[in-house]
């Protein structure tokens, strides 16, 4: 069975009504599952995610960017989470029987369709850039909405697909094909958004931190303290314990607590197990590698903090 993992952002969190209007053309299909869609007031933004045949996503996917075109306007949105385009980002992701290059394929098809269609700008990004400077999201999302229709007259930075000039309300929107990437956001019990940007600044790759990790602050004014968000873009090379406990030891210095963590969109299994090794090896507990999907969602609230999860937000408990 071929299956992908899609994972659209959209730049809405707070209205309910708009976003289950915009997710509408996503649910009852054969050949894939819309497992979630996650909003957040702070962000305004929603993660959503899609497993299954990607050859059946593709013209859902058309329909579901029309509806955020016509009830997205990004000239009033305002949230904690960068953003540029009313939907922000759509990755390909290959789960089982899929390969990277055929993921890239199926940006490329997705991208000339929304683009004709709509006349909307799209970056292609991650695997699926055309060009070495397309490769890093953060790169072509910096300006964001407000500066891309600048951003947007350098040459370097034309559109792979579309119209030279940002969508006056959509914006523009970078599609791409990817691995798996685990997005990670550690919550501080402070209120002061400059200690979770000093500690984002000691763990990402960017500022000479830890390689494969994009992290920086999010105030959650709803919940009245800080994040330090973040990508672990391979939990192989770098894996959530590693993160976790170095945020924990950088607080220290604030007198600052690690509260609890969330994982947004879905993980693969693997991820958590690696990291509940390394504690169990700690404790000089049995490590089971056969323990059930309950029994790893249980043992990760416990020790990685995991806050509003369950079995669902592993890839593997979907298939």
């Amino acid at each position: 069975m071929r299956v992908v993992q899609c994972v659209p952002n959209i730049s809405e969190g707070r209205d309910l009504e708009k976003i289950e209007k915009i997710v509408e053309p996503l649910k009852h299909h054969q050949g894939f599952k819309l497992i979630s869609y996650e909003p957040d007031k702070d962000y305004n933004r929603t993660v959503i995610t899609l497993i299954g045949d990607p050859d059946q996503m593709i013209m859902p996917l058309i329909a579901f960017v029309k509806q955020a075109m016509d009830l997205i306007d990004m000239n009033q949105h305002h949230g904690e989470h960068p953003r540029m385009g009313a939907v922000d980002v759509i990755p390909f992701i290959p789960i089982q029987e899929v390969t990277l290059d055929e993921c890239v394929d199926y940006a490329k098809s997705l991208a000339d369709h929304v683009s004709f269609m709509y006349q909307i700008p799209v970056f292609l990004y991650a695997k699926a850039a055309q060009k070495k400077e397309r490769e890093n999201l953060p790169d072509i999302r910096r300006g964001e909405f407000e500066g891309m229709a600048e951003k947007l007259k350098d040459p370097m930075w034309t559109p792979d697909y579309g119209p030279l000039s940002i969508h006056p309300t959509f914006g523009v929107v970078a599609i791409g094909a990817r691995v798996p990437l685990i997005a990670f956001n550690i919550d501080l019990d402070t209120s002061d958004e400059k200690v979770a940007s000093t500690i984002a600044k000691a763990i990402r790759q960017s500022s000479g931190g830890y390689q494969y990790i994009q992290a920086g602050p999010a105030l959650l004014a709803e919940r009245g303290h800080v994040q330090v968000t973040m990508n672990i873009l391979d939990f192989k090379k770098n894996p959530i314990y590693r993160i976790l406990e170095t945020v924990k030891m950088e607080a220290k210095r604030y007198h600052v607590n690690v509260m609890s963590s969330e994982i947004v969109g879905l993980l693969p299994k693997d991820a958590i197990m690696d990291s509940l090794k390394y504690y169990y090896a700690c404790e000089k507990k049995v490590f089971d590698k056969t323990m059930s999907f309950e029994v790893i969602t249980e043992e990760a609230k416990t020790y990685l903090l995991f806050r509003d999860f369950d079995t669902k937000k592993m890839i593997e408990a979907n298939m």
